[in-house]
């Protein structure tokens, strides 16, 4: 490496160091990507260990690409929940249609994954937690950035300087609000809330997806296994986004309790079920969509620089393509001014196409009127006898480049 090396501050046998907020799936992913191609990687989460658990996600399309490229799609495999049905019940509760998971979710039957969040977060931490720094416990309270670097501060008052950074932290990410300013500008709401919470598989049900729907509203009970746990969703259509609920767990129960009021079939049960939950996660349906996704030496990744959200079934998939893309850019391009362009030009039509497979994902799951519902449940009806559903657009849309070799 020369003086014009990957930084352009870093001596000729330094290696460029980059620090990751985030160690969810973007994180690790990226980490593992860059100390490949040469990098110091420190990771650093709020979060006092791995987190476990989370709902069932998908890794399709080009994302299969990558976590074959990193040599865990064996392992996935072994982890996929291999769901075999989903049963569509209406306002009574009686069914509407049993259908396959790919035919409702434009999944590659045979070819695109399911697997439990925690596990795909717990196979990319293995991967790199010995070739990579990891500060549990602790956060970005400050970013400083000068010509030759980045000065950070810890929230546990340490303070390091490293030549770049990237915000993998999430819809909500701190990095982007404290580079880029508040969430709310980058924001499309999508005009529903969401409660997630685990209860005990009383049901019966094994490997498959049972919802409830009525305009504007739907309960879900997702059974990835034979076990005693259960994933329940409750899901409704809120014109505007509850802003004073977001940070009130107390408020959050009230309203899914109020707007789920004199509803049917196991829905008071699941109420119930979430007032006791000890894991509920309530968030609004929504998208980041920002004009750039990089400021000076700080760049996002993921859910932080493009949520799709739920609806598109595609934000893990967009994480690890993302992270597979950036770090390919920063090992191409010596300039990491340079890099980030590419990366940008790079993987923004492929977002875009992603972040438009909402408006079906939306009208399919969770009809907002009567007619809209009856119409969903005639295409559900039908779905029974088609054939299965051929792959989405988005999954073909990007071609990997192979990885930069180690400069």
């Amino acid at each position: 490496m020369t003086p014009t090396g990957l930084s352009m501050d870093v001596s000729t046998t330094a290696k460029r160091r980059v620090l990751i907020s985030g160690a969810s799936i973007s994180g690790p992913a990226l980490a593992y990507w860059l100390h490949r191609s040469g990098c110091a990687v420190t990771v650093v989460e709020k979060a006092g260990a791995l987190r476990e658990g989370g709902y069932p996600i998908d890794i399709r399309g080009t994302a299969i690409e990558v976590v074959r490229r990193m040599g865990i799609l064996p392992q996935l495999r072994d982890a996929h929940i291999d769901s075999r049905r989903c049963t569509f019940l209406d306002v009574d509760g009686s069914e509407v249609a049993s259908v396959s998971p790919s035919a409702v979710a434009g999944s590659v039957e045979g070819q695109d994954l399911e697997v439990r969040r925690g596990d795909l977060a717990a196979i990319l931490y293995a991967m790199v937690r010995d070739d990579v720094e990891f500060l549990f416990n602790d956060s970005i309270d400050t970013l400083d950035q000068s010509e030759q670097g980045v000065d950070v501060t810890f929230h546990s008052g340490q303070r390091r300087t490293f030549d770049l950074v990237v915000g993998a932290d999430g819809m909500h990410s701190h990095t982007r609000e404290s580079l880029f300013g508040p969430e709310e500008q980058f924001h499309r709401y999508l005009g529903y809330c969401f409660a997630i919470f685990t209860m005990p598989n009383t049901f019966g049900l094994s490997r498959e997806l049972m919802m409830w729907n009525a305009p504007g509203k739907a309960a879900a009970l997702y059974a990835v296994g034979g076990n005693d746990e259960l994933h329940a969703f409750l899901n409704f259509h809120q014109p505007d986004p509850p802003f004073d609920a977001l940070r009130n767990p107390d408020a959050q129960r009230d309203l899914v309790a109020t707007v789920f009021a004199g509803a049917g079939w196991e829905v008071p049960g699941l109420v119930n079920a979430m007032r006791d939950a000890d894991d509920l996660f309530f968030d609004t349906a929504g998208q980041i969509r920002m004009p750039h996704w990089s400021s000076g030496r700080v760049a996002l990744v993921g859910d932080a620089a493009y949520a799709p959200s739920f609806l598109t079934g595609q934000g893990s998939s967009l994480a690890l393509v993302g992270a597979y893309m950036l770090a390919n850019a920063l090992a191409t391009h010596r300039d990491h001014t340079a890099a980030f362009a590419a990366y940008e030009r790079d993987v923004r039509e492929f977002v875009a196409m992603n972040q438009a497979l909402v408006d079906s994902g939306a009208a399919t799951l969770f009809p907002t009127t009567v007619r809209a519902l009856e119409q969903r449940n005639t295409m559900l009806r039908g779905l029974v006898t088609m054939p299965s559903a051929t792959a989405r657009p988005a999954h073909s849309a990007l071609t990997l480049p192979e990885f930069a070799p180690m400069p």
